[in-house]
């Protein structure tokens, strides 16, 4: 699979990126893809989530009303969920929502988004670059030179380089990763997956063993 590679101007470089049918041209696993994209959202929650319960209120333990006689329901503690400033009843408690996934279903998961994405033209494989230091406005030339500025926009490069991250920091609709950070969540949360020539050996690699 042959894609042109651009140069940070947005021009035609004249070479052929030659991308793997095993990685960007597989069919596509939807439910690899879920389960996925399920656990990265759910390894991001705290769980710190908690309401008090009737035994965590301060209050009279007392018994608030005569058990018979009275036409109503029986009530034994003014702490109970059903009064005003009682505890909650079925509340929130603390929790872990991690869960294990398979190594391959991540993997699979991972090309099945690629080949999303080569699918909607979505991919644009981008040769390396570095700036003299970080700046923003270097990063949003570099953006509208591709036509990325109104869209969200994922650059994967080879490994890190701060002067590109930290140009991009501040540009919420473009993020910096390498090739090892790369997910399928964050694959298919961007318009445009910006691939540059040093990643593409990485991705690779990673994804076909």
């Amino acid at each position: 699979m042959k894609v042109a590679v651009l140069d940070i101007n947005g021009k035609d470089t004249g070479r052929k990126a030659d991308l793997s049918k095993d990685v960007f041209a597989i069919e596509p696993n939807n439910h690899a893809v879920y389960l996925d994209v399920k656990q990265y959202l759910a390894n991001q929650r705290q769980g710190t989530h908690k309401s008090k319960e009737r035994g965590e209120i301060t209050g009279s333990t007392r018994k608030i009303k005569k058990q018979k006689g009275t036409g109503t329901a029986r009530a034994g503690s003014i702490k109970s969920g059903i009064f005003k400033g009682g505890g909650r009843m079925f509340g929130p408690r603390p929790r872990n929502y991690n869960f294990k996934l398979n190594k391959n279903v991540k993997r699979l998961a991972r090309k099945s988004a690629l080949s999303i994405k080569a699918g909607e033209k979505s991919i644009t494989v981008l040769e390396d670059f570095n700036f003299d230091a970080p700046k923003t406005k270097n990063f949003t030339a570099v953006l509208k030179a591709l036509e990325l500025e109104n869209k969200k926009s994922l650059f994967v490069l080879g490994g890190s380089n701060n002067n590109v991250y930290l140009s991009s920091r501040n540009l919420k609709g473009s993020e910096v990763i390498t090739s090892s950070e790369l997910s399928t969540y964050k694959i298919l949360n961007a318009n445009q997956v910006v691939l540059l020539e040093g990643a593409l050996e990485g991705i690779e690699t990673n994804l076909s063993k």
